[in-house]
């Protein structure tokens, strides 16, 4: 009994300081490649604060066709002191009438919206969309890996600030997926039901082949 009191104490303690950081911080050397654990760290020595500081997301991204939005991402790779910390940011900018097409993460999401008008939402794996119109201030969050959006609907350009529980969130959207690379044509429409003159076109816009 006694033993057994002890190992389970012991466990305890051993699952705290699982849980607690043995550094401070673990800036990324981009100069390795990542491994589950993530990036290798950079010398301490030769850090300073500026590698802690990321002015990226200060200014507009280039709104670019089909969807007219921008995201730009402060991540471990563009942002290299994220690295281990288990979160990151982005800045999506939307123009009147265009959107961030249907994605997916693979983690959690928390958008804030800063200038404009949306409707942004979400797909649960009951096939149940969950969406609002957002206005400046408003939050929603996306759980993780469930596919979501948001469309411009105001008339005014929108800015929307998103936050993620990972360094490196990662970003997949639906349509590029299926019409960017050499999936055949046919197994697109098999998968899909769309016909074949809206796949050739998805593929010529995305750069697809086959």
């Amino acid at each position: 009994m006694g033993f057994l009191i002890i190992f389970s104490v012991f466990s305890l303690f051993a699952s705290f300081a699982s849980a607690t950081n043995v550094v401070d911080f673990c800036v990324a050397d981009l100069h390795y490649p990542v491994t589950p654990a993530g990036y290798p760290c950079r010398n301490v020595t030769s850090l300073t604060a500026d590698d802690f500081v990321f002015s990226g997301l200060s200014t507009p991204g280039n709104i670019s066709i089909p969807f007219d939005s921008a995201i730009i991402l402060a991540n471990d790779k563009t942002f290299p002191a994220l690295n281990g910390l288990g979160l990151s940011m982005a800045r999506a900018d939307i123009a009147v009438g265009g959107s961030v097409p249907l994605h997916s993460h693979r983690v959690s999401e928390l958008l804030l919206m800063a200038e404009g008008t949306i409707i942004a939402g979400f797909i649960g794996s009951n096939n149940v969309a969950y969406y609002r119109t957002l206005n400046k201030g408003d939050i929603m969050i996306f759980p993780h890996t469930l596919l979501h959006f948001q469309v411009n609907i105001g008339k005014s350009p929108a800015l929307a600030f998103a936050s993620f529980n990972s360094p490196s969130p990662g970003f997949q959207a639906t349509t590029p997926s299926l019409a960017a690379n050499d999936l055949p044509s046919d197994v697109v429409r098999r998968i899909t039901l769309l016909d074949a003159a809206q796949i050739h076109k998805l593929k010529r816009i995305f750069g697809g082949t086959n």
